[in-house]
C-alpha cells in the first residue's frame, strides 16, 4: 500500500501528460479548419481591438451644464406694443440644463378673486340644479356656487375672474422674433478613472472668438453659441409650426475620448434630435399635442390682490451630457486575447466533427483518433489481465 502511494504521489508530480494528436491529410477538412481560423483571428482584430478597443478600460464622466440665453423679443397685440427680455421669457430663470423658451402666450390680465360665470361648453347649465353647489369639474376653472348664470347659460364659480379663456391660440405665433435669440452653453465633464477634467471651452476658444462665432456643424462645429431658429431647424422642426403650440427638442454634447493620445483631442461633439412638437407626429390620438403651462405675476391694486396670468407656449430644451472615456490597460488586454485563443478551439471541434461524423471515411478516422481499451480479468483479487486493442 505504501509503494502505490509513493508512486502515485510521484506520476503526479514528476509526470507530464500531452494529449494525442493525429496529423489528417484532408483538404477540405484543412480548408474549413483554416476558415474558421481566420474568421476567429478577424473577429479578434477586427472586432474586439479594433471596433470594441478591447485593450481599453473605460470610464463615463460627472458633468456640469451652465446656460445664458440672450435676444429680446418684440410683440404688438391689438396694437399694445411690448419688449420681452430674458427675464420674461426663460423659465426657470436659473440657467439649467432644462429650460423653457416662451414663443407664444394666452393673457388674461387683471383678474381678481370673486365670482363669475364659467366658460360655454363643459359648464354649460340650464338651471341651478345642475351646478352642484361646494364641487368643481375638472374642466372647470373654480369652486360652483350652486347658481346658473342665465345670460351666460353658464355656472357661476368662485375663482380668479375674469376667467381664463384659452380656446384660440394665436397664430402666428405672438414671439415668432425667438428665432433670433442666441443660446451660450458651458459644460465640464470629469472622468474620475483618469484623472482628466475637460471643457466645451477647447483650447482656442477665448472671449475674443465667443463675441463673433455662431455653431455651424461644419464650419464651427466647437462654437458654445447657438441660434434658437438653427436649434429647430437641425433638430428636424419648422420653427413657426412648433412656436405655435410648443414643444421639445434634445441637445445632445457627446464626449467620446481616446485618452491614448493628447487630451486636447478630447473635443465634444453636439447634437439636436426633435423629441415632440411636429403636427405629424407618430401619436395618432393628437392628445396634448404641444408643450405648454401656466404662469401667474401677481400685484397688489388698491389694496385688492390681483393678478395677471398668462398660459405659456414654449419650447422646452433639454441638454444631456452623453460621455465615454477610453484608455490602454494591460488586464482587458490580456483577457481580451486569452478569450480570443479560447474562440481558437471551435476550428478544433468543428474539423471534428466533420471527420468523425460527415465524412466516408469516419471509421478509419475514428480509429485513428481514439484508442480503446478491454478489461478482462482473470481473478477477481487481481489487476492484470488487460489487454489493449486498437479498432
Amino acid at each position: 500500500m505504501k509503494s502505490q502511494i509513493t508512486n502515485a504521489l510521484s506520476d503526479f508530480f514528476f509526470e507530464y501528460e500531452t494529449p494525442r494528436q493525429v496529423l489528417v491529410r484532408n483538404r477540405r477538412v484543412g480548408v474549413v479548419c483554416r476558415l474558421i481560423q481566420l474568421g476567429v483571428l478577424a473577429y479578434i482584430i477586427g472586432w474586439v481591438f479594433i471596433y470594441e478597443k478591447g485593450y481599453q478600460t473605460t470610464d463615463t464622466a460627472v458633468s456640469s451644464v451652465f446656460t445664458k440665453m440672450k435676444g429680446v423679443g418684440y410683440t404688438n397685440v391689438n396694437g399694445s406694443e411690448r419688449v420681452w427680455d430674458v427675464a420674461d421669457y426663460i423659465f426657470p430663470p436659473q440657467g439649467d440644463s432644462s429650460f423653457v423658451v416662451m414663443t407664444n402666450y394666452i393673457i388674461t390680465e387683471n383678474q381678481t378673486m370673486g365670482k363669475c360665470p364659467e366658460l360655454e361648453g363643459a359648464n354649460n347649465c340650464s338651471s341651478n340644479a345642475d351646478c352642484d353647489e361646494g364641487r368643481f369639474k375638472r374642466t372647470g376653472h373654480g369652486h360652483m356656487t350652486g347658481v346658473c348664470v342665465q345670460s351666460t347659460r353658464t355656472c357661476e364659480v368662485l375663482a380668479w375672474c375674469p376667467v381664463e379663456d384659452d380656446r384660440k391660440i394665436p397664430y402666428p405665433p405672438h414671439l415668432m422674433s425667438a428665432e433670433n435669440y442666441t443660446l451660450f452653453i458651458k459644460n465640464s465633464v470629469t472622468f474620475p478613472t483618469f484623472g482628466v477634467t475637460r471643457s466645451n471651452l477647447v483650447e482656442g476658444i477665448d472671449t475674443a472668438y465667443i463675441s463673433k462665432c455662431s455653431f455651424h456643424p461644419e464650419d464651427d462645429p466647437l462654437c458654445p453659441i447657438f441660434k434658437l431658429g438653427d436649434i429647430v431647424q437641425m433638430s428636424g422642426f419648422n420653427f413657426e409650426t412648433i412656436a405655435h403650440k410648443g414643444g421639445a427638442i434634445g441637445i445632445v454634447i457627446d464626449w467620446t475620448c481616446n485618452l491614448d493620445v493628447d487630451v486636447k483631442h478630447c473635443k465634444p461633439d453636439y447634437r439636436f434630435h426633435g423629441l415632440y412638437g411636429n403636427p405629424d407626429e407618430v401619436d395618432k390620438t393628437r392628445a396634448s399635442v404641444g408643450y405648454n403651462f401656466r404662469y401667474a405675476k401677481h400685484y397688489m391694486e388698491d389694496k385688492i390682490p390681483k393678478r395677471t396670468l398668462l398660459k405659456v407656449f414654449g419650447i422646452r430644451i433639454d441638454i444631456i451630457v452623453k460621455s465615454l472615456a477610453r484608455k490602454f490597460d494591460i488586464i482587458p488586454t490580456l483577457t481580451a486575447i486569452g478569450s480570443g485563443v479560447g474562440i481558437f478551439g471551435v476550428a478544433t471541434v468543428v474539423c471534428d466533427l466533420v471527420l468523425l461524423y460527415l465524412l466516408p471515411k469516419r471509421e478509419f478516422y475514428k480509429n485513428m483518433k481514439f484508442k480503446y481499451t478491454d478489461t478482462h480479468p482473470k481473478d477477481p483479487d487481481s489487476e492484470t489481465g488487460s489487454t489493449e486493442t486498437q479498432k
